[in-house]
């Protein structure tokens, strides 16, 4: 979990918990209880603690606001905010960027703070992926860029030239479930079992919500009769690397990362 690996750096930090999301990882951290109803107690609690910057990391589902629960600084924002979330999660997590910064907070970005978080470019695994895979993934490269455009989704799934599946609010985990009961759609039997391939959406801000990939991507892209797994280098974080690649390896999955300045 890319908050796990972000609280264990060793730099002074305190974790924000919002309200209703399952955090049962924390060990001695600090915690800052946090509501999306009372964005200036945040901002205050934060300040109390002389926090300069922040990063985010870790999924959030998107709220429900309870209205009677505003605070001031939230009533000021929220019709920002609001407008935002009523299009892509890229535009809704600028919005909030620029209301962090707004109140004097610096974003860091989770790769950043981490080093070697991104993906490289070329074969990160033991396995290669073959001409038809190289082939697949720049299919899933377009496919994925065309709904990054639109602010949709940041992965894909193609086979033998065909589109399995696209990433939209449900997730990498659910698309691929799709796939996995899907598996009599590809055409030839005999021939390219397909990639999962994620990348980045046109102009995001690279400090918010790149994609992640870890060993359960893995296992699910397997699980779901697929060659491998793409990623797009520099865009996306690989979390648990060592535990990621020897995952791609006991599986007899390609693990690629497509160089950034490709299609």
């Amino acid at each position: 979990m890319l908050a796990v690996e972000c609280a264990r750096i060793g730099r002074p930090h305190v974790v924000v918990r919002i309200a209703g999301m399952a955090l049962d990882w924390v060990e001695d951290q600090t915690l800052i209880e946090a509501e999306f109803e009372r964005f200036g107690a945040l901002f205050d609690a934060l300040k109390a603690v002389n926090c300069p910057s922040v990063v985010f990391a870790g999924g959030v589902d998107r709220p429900n606001l309870d209205m009677t629960r505003l605070d001031a600084r939230t009533q000021a924002i929220l019709p920002v905010l609001a407008a935002k979330m009523a299009g892509g999660d890229g535009g809704t997590l600028q919005a909030v960027a620029d209301i962090f910064e707004a109140e004097g907070f610096v974003i860091e970005a989770a790769h950043e703070v981490l080093a070697g978080l991104l993906a490289v470019a070329g074969v990160l695994g033991a396995i290669a992926p073959t001409e038809a895979d190289l082939a697949d993934i720049t299919r899933a490269a377009e496919i994925t860029t065309a709904l990054g455009v639109v602010d949709v989704g940041q992965g894909a799934v193609a086979a033998q030239g065909l589109c399995l599946g696209v990433e939209s609010l449900q997730g990498t985990d659910a698309m691929l479930g799709f796939v996995a009961r899907s598996q009599d759609l590809r055409p030839d039997p005999a021939g390219g079992r397909g990639v999962l391939f994620k990348g980045a959406k046109p102009g995001q801000d690279r400090r918010m919500d790149l994609p992640v990939i870890g060993p359960d991507t893995l296992e699910n892209a397997a699980k779901a009769g697929l060659g491998g797994v793409a990623v797009r280098a520099g865009q996306v974080l690989i979390l648990e690397r060592d535990k990621t690649i020897a995952a791609a390896n006991r599986l007899g999955l390609f693990l690629y990362g497509l160089p950034e300045s490709t299609s």
